[in-house]
């Protein structure tokens, strides 16, 4: 009598993982990092902070999952995990365009630059990475999470306020990420690493050069 092999115990947190930090989601996990840290941000009018989230759930969250099931009916995508990277191509475009509605949207909000500069360096990195995915699969959730890496420096260095709980929460959240993505063997090595590196430089440059242009 055949016996089954053992299961892999690592798979299933693995999967969770890569649900919890959808890099969809990261954003909004930016925005909940801003409000929450020990800097004059936090202190934000709680409509404000609502408005922001509402405008961010839904301009780059529902409405790009809204468009899945069209995708799958239409055979553009073969599953909702959006694995091959040719399959990436149209989502991340229509990504890209609701980020961009999202950035025109904020910079004529009345708030902190901090804050614009942030969803205007999210569009840019979800328009980098449709032109990288062009020709070469790069982890999208490394991406998330070197962008996360990125934000709590740039609001620690900004706001002159040490966030040191914050920064090691985003690093941990970070490998484990990469871990997930690995463990999955849906990225190689050198995939989760480019995307962890591209998030953080380019959150960050393009966070610095936009507040210096405005």
């Amino acid at each position: 009598m055949e016996t089954e092999e053992p299961k892999d115990l690592l798979v299933k947190p693995a999967k969770i993982i890569s649900i919890v930090f959808h890099p969809l989601l990261m954003p909004v996990y930016g925005m909940a990092i801003i409000f929450s840290a020990p800097t004059l941000l936090g202190y934000l009018p709680f409509n404000v902070k609502k408005l922001l989230l509402l405008i961010m759930l839904v301009n780059n969250i529902l409405l790009p999952l809204s468009f899945l099931p069209f995708f799958i009916h239409r055979n553009i995508i073969t599953s909702w995990a959006i694995t091959e990277r040719k399959e990436r191509n149209i989502p991340l475009i229509i990504t890209t365009i609701l980020y961009c509605i999202t950035s025109f949207i904020i910079f004529r909000l009345p708030i902190p630059l901090f804050l614009k500069s942030f969803i205007f360096a999210s569009a840019f990195l979800s328009f980098m990475i449709t032109l990288i995915n062009l020709w070469w699969k790069i982890s999208l959730h490394s991406v998330g999470a070197g962008a996360l890496i990125g934000l709590v420096l740039m609001l620690s260095l900004k706001m002159l306020t040490p966030l040191d709980w914050y920064l090691i929460s985003v690093i941990i959240a970070g490998g484990l990420i990469l871990s997930s993505r690995l463990k999955l063997n849906l990225h190689s090595p050198q995939q989760v690493w480019v995307g962890l590196f591209a998030g953080f430089f380019g959150l960050t440059a393009s966070m610095m050069l936009f507040q210096k242009l405005i």
